[in-house]
């Protein structure tokens, strides 16, 4: 009897184990640049056509098991049906303005620069309410699917919404992988500083910064949210303005030379730590 038990208590740790978002990424970035109107793009739900929002390619693919990011565009007045996925998704408003939570909560329209979490089995709707809407979307494993409400269930895990002015924003002297002459400055938004671990944050640049990022981790991916960039590998490579929705990635100790106009925010996710100077 006891044999039973302790197996039944195995297994149900294993499945909820397993419901758990991934906390590592073991693909390696490579040095590559996805510029905003280089954008791939199709429906987030092809089933549903042109009422389905459209999505974008970054990195990844949404539709297999692989971690992914991509862009999501929606109409003015755009509602979903209450919904679940089958696994957790974290996102960052571009344009616009956007609402998710539950079918009954009050709307919280989320202006550009906020960020929320959506949880694995958790439903709920998305609503847009801009002219322009547009987010970008992270997902950890995939493939990235709709499923009814009926298919519900709680994976530990739980919704965040937060709106810019909430974010809280360390200086450059509070961290030690940003350079203290810079005024960068930095807001975590999720994951873990313990090693080898998936991590992710809003690093925000001043206007007319003239430095560089460069990464020591295997995984680096970064999403220009707002401000706009410009962007050269070294000093070979092409440079490349970067608007918001684009994106580069790039590979273990490769340095990104960067320089800006204007106050620049930019989303870094990283599987370790990476330089700003």
């Amino acid at each position: 009897m006891k044999k039973t038990i302790l197996l039944v208590f195995a297994i149900a740790i294993t499945a909820y184990s397993n419901a758990q978002t991934p906390t590592t990424d073991d693909t390696k970035s490579v040095n590559e640049v996805v510029t905003a109107d280089n954008v791939e793009w199709g429906w987030l739900n092809p089933l549903r056509g042109d009422k389905s929002p459209a999505a974008g390619k970054l990195w990844g693919d949404r539709t297999k098991n692989e971690p992914a990011g991509f862009l999501v565009k929606f109409k003015k007045g755009f509602s979903s049906p209450p919904h679940i996925h089958n696994i957790t998704y974290r996102g960052v408003v571009i344009k616009g303005l956007l609402h998710n939570d539950d079918e009954n909560a009050e709307k919280q329209w989320l202006p550009a620069g906020s960020y929320w979490q959506q949880p694995a089995g958790e439903a709920h709707i998305t609503a847009a309410d801009g002219e322009e809407n547009m987010a970008f979307l992270d997902i950890q494993e995939g493939p990235y699917l709709v499923k009814p409400t009926s298919a519900a269930f709680d994976n530990g895990e739980r919704p965040v919404n937060v709106d810019k002015t909430n974010l809280v924003w360390l200086n450059a002297n509070d961290i030690q992988w940003v350079s203290e002459k810079s005024n960068v400055q930095t807001a975590f938004l999720w994951g873990s500083h313990e090693k080898n671990q998936l991590r992710a944050a809003l690093v925000k640049l001043p206007a007319g910064f003239n430095g560089s990022i460069k990464n020591l981790s295997p995984n680096f991916r970064a999403v220009i949210i707002s401000g706009e960039v410009t962007h050269q590998f070294s000093n070979e490579d092409s440079k490349n303005e970067l608007q918001p929705g684009s994106y580069f990635g790039a590979q273990n100790g490769a340095t990104s030379k960067i320089s800006t106009k204007k106050e620049t925010v930019i989303y870094i996710r990283s599987n370790g730590v990476f330089e700003v100077k």
